[in-house]
C-alpha cells in the first residue's frame, strides 16, 4: 500500500527560494511595541525599587530623619570583622542600648530586646554620660572582657553618630 503525497508547488520544492514574508499589520506592530515598552518599564521600575530600598536600608537607622529603622543602623547588637590597620583583622562587638550601670571604668548597656553587656571604659568615655542615656558601644573582646573602643551618645549605628552627638574613643 502506498501513501498519497501532496503535490509539490514551486515554493515547497527543496532548495527553492522561500516565499516572501507577509508584512505585519500596523495593529500587530503597535501591540508588539506596547509589550516591549511594558517590559522595559517594568524592569526599570524593579531596578529602581531595588536600588532605592538598598540605599534606604544602608543610609537609614534609628537616628535617621523620619525614624526609618533599616540596615545596620537598626542593629541592636552583634559582631563584625574589620581591618586592624596592620594588615590583619579584628572582631568587634557593637551594641545600642540604655545605660543601666555606669562608673569611671565600666558601663553596662541593655538593648531593647533585653540583651545586656558590661564594657570596660576609660574615664574620658564616661564623661558626660548618665544612667538612662542611650549609647552605641563598639568594643573588642579578650576572653570574657569587652573593652569599649568607642562610646557614642545617642541612637546611631557604628560609624554614624547623630549630628552633634559626641563620640568618645579611648
Amino acid at each position: 500500500m502506498t501513501t498519497p503525497q501532496a503535490s509539490s508547488t514551486p515554493d515547497q520544492t527543496w532548495g527553492a527560494t522561500p516565499a516572501p514574508e507577509r508584512a505585519r499589520s500596523p495593529r500587530k506592530k503597535i501591540a508588539a511595541g506596547a509589550v516591549a515598552a511594558m517590559i522595559v518599564a517594568g524592569g526599570g521600575a524593579a531596578i529602581w525599587a531595588a536600588s532605592s530600598s538598598a540605599a534606604t536600608d544602608t543610609q537609614a537607622g534609628p537616628g535617621a530623619p523620619g525614624g526609618t529603622r533599616g540596615g545596620l543602623g537598626a542593629a541592636l547588637h552583634g559582631e563584625y570583622v574589620s581591618f586592624d590597620g596592620n594588615g590583619g583583622y579584628v572582631t568587634k562587638f557593637m551594641q545600642t542600648g540604655e545605660v543601666t550601670e555606669l562608673s569611671a571604668t565600666s558601663l553596662t548597656a541593655k538593648s531593647d530586646d533585653g540583651f545586656s553587656k558590661t564594657y570596660t571604659i576609660t574615664a574620658a568615655q564616661a564623661t558626660g554620660l548618665a544612667t538612662g542615656d542611650t549609647v552605641t558601644v563598639v568594643a573588642t573582646e579578650s576572653g570574657s572582657t569587652a573593652t569599649a573602643t568607642s562610646v557614642t551618645d545617642g541612637e546611631a549605628g557604628p560609624g554614624a553618630p547623630p549630628s552633634g552627638a559626641p563620640t568618645r574613643t579611648g
